[in-house]
């Protein structure tokens, strides 16, 4: 029997006392209101009693009662208990999160809905010059450059932000935002200096080498000139050998100059000028039709009059290499398309030619500094390896991308995507 039961079974007898008293007495009415009356009360001082010993949380056993109110002691005893199993279970994954991210070599901040500063790890104190002080503190007021207050401010997940840390000029770190709950974010700055250090030695090496290969080369083609003027044609060993090695010495040359350029695209900034593209693109049409003396190769279409604010110079060189590479690699008598238009938010410059195309697999690396796709092609047509990457390099300097399609033996598409911040409707600079 329960003890809900046992405690209706005894008002159910309590009531039935009272109607056999009150056959002697009278005034069964007023018993019962008095036998009403008691249960109350007792039911007021055991709810009383429990709101005493929940009051008192932990701190006490519960009780002892007997019927439907011990019943309730004990599930909520059990409750009670359980949740302090799961408190004490939290605590720990909460121990081992804190142990384990203060241990990361990465300094990670936990940011509020107004960037106020929730918690963060050693690293952070490091790096960052936090302190426990700090906490509640909103984080652009502790880090005031506008470059971290905008990167801060935006919250883009694909974004990164490269500075040096507020402690120490010479560490270089990488910021980076990520969302993990609703106007809740983690802020992870990670130690990028000897990347950029190995980066920066990169740059220079091939800077120097590319100006100290310079003299040699120039001296080298100089006496091959020579050479070649006094050659009479007597040895067809002699003139083709002076032929190679002259061959060889401008494939050079060129190499040198695109490692230049990259290096110089690599370390210098973009001029944000209003390039008028509709003359640049008839220029570079007719100086690389004029190259491969096949003026009716090349078929233009202007459809647009926007133009694009950048580095004109740098635009022309792109343009130029993707057009050049289409003449050179599809048949002397097909056609190459370039057009210029306007498709959603976007402009687009495409450069098409029904050449032998590229394999799906080698699309994604033709982009890579060196790397050639379709390595059997004969030595008229081979070039530096750094042509796509020149231009993929300067796109990026323009928010541009570069998108490429193609399908072996039926041609190739390279298409220069500029955003819509790149626009310029003015004709004159910006």
């Amino acid at each position: 029997m329960t003890s809900l039961y046992r405690d209706l079974l005894l008002l159910i007898i309590s009531t039935i006392l009272a109607a056999i008293i009150s056959l002697f007495i009278g005034h069964f009415v007023y018993l019962l209101l008095i036998i009403c009356i008691v249960y109350s009360l007792r039911q007021a001082f055991l709810l009383h009693q429990m709101e005493q010993w929940l009051k008192a949380g932990e701190k006490s056993n519960y009780p002892t009662t007997y019927g439907a109110w011990a019943e309730i002691y004990y599930y909520i005893f059990r409750l009670k208990k359980a949740n302090k199993k799961r408190k004490k279970q939290l605590r720990q994954i909460i121990e081992q999160f804190r142990q384990s991210t203060a241990a990361l070599p990465d300094a990670i901040v936990a940011l509020g809905e107004h960037d106020q500063i929730s918690w963060f790890n050693n690293a952070a104190k490091n790096t960052l010059g936090l302190r426990k002080k700090d906490t509640g503190q909103s984080f652009p007021y502790l880090v005031r450059t506008p470059d971290f207050i905008e990167f801060l401010s935006n919250k883009d997940p694909a974004s990164v932000l490269s500075i040096k840390a507020p402690t120490n000029e010479r560490i270089t770190l990488q910021l980076k935002i990520v969302s993990y709950a609703k106007n809740a974010h983690l802020l992870v700055a990670h130690d990028v200096t000897l990347l950029k250090n190995i980066e920066r030695m990169r740059k220079d090496f091939v800077d120097n080498i590319s100006h100290e290969l310079r003299t040699p080369l120039t001296v080298l083609k100089g006496y091959l000139e020579t050479l070649t003027d006094m050659d009479d044609n007597h040895s067809a060993l002699l003139s083709h050998s002076l032929q190679q090695m002259n061959n060889q010495t401008l494939r050079m040359q060129y190499l040198v100059d695109d490692l230049l350029l990259l290096a110089n695209l690599e370390t210098t900034k973009t001029q944000h000028k209003c390039v008028e593209i509709d003359p640049l693109l008839k220029q570079v049409c007719q100086e690389s039709s004029a190259l491969e003396q096949l003026n009716s190769r090349i078929e233009l279409f202007i459809d647009t009059d926007i133009k694009i604010i950048g580095d004109a110079q740098e635009l022309r060189g792109a343009f130029s290499n993707l057009i050049v590479n289409a003449l050179k690699y599809s048949a002397e008598d097909s056609i190459v398309t370039v057009q210029w238009y306007l498709s959603g938010e976007n402009l687009i410059l495409d450069i098409t030619d029904r050449g032998e195309g590229i394999p799906e697999h080698e699309i994604p690396k033709i982009t890579e500094r060196f790397y050639r796709a379709n390595a059997q092609r004969n030595h008229e047509t081979r070039g530096t390896g750094l042509g796509l990457a020149i231009v993929k390099h300067t796109l990026s300097r323009h928010d541009a991308q570069l998108q490429i399609r193609s399908q072996s033996g039926k041609g190739s598409c390279f298409s220069c995507i500029f955003p819509k911040q790149r626009f310029c409707y003015s004709f004159s600079d910006k």
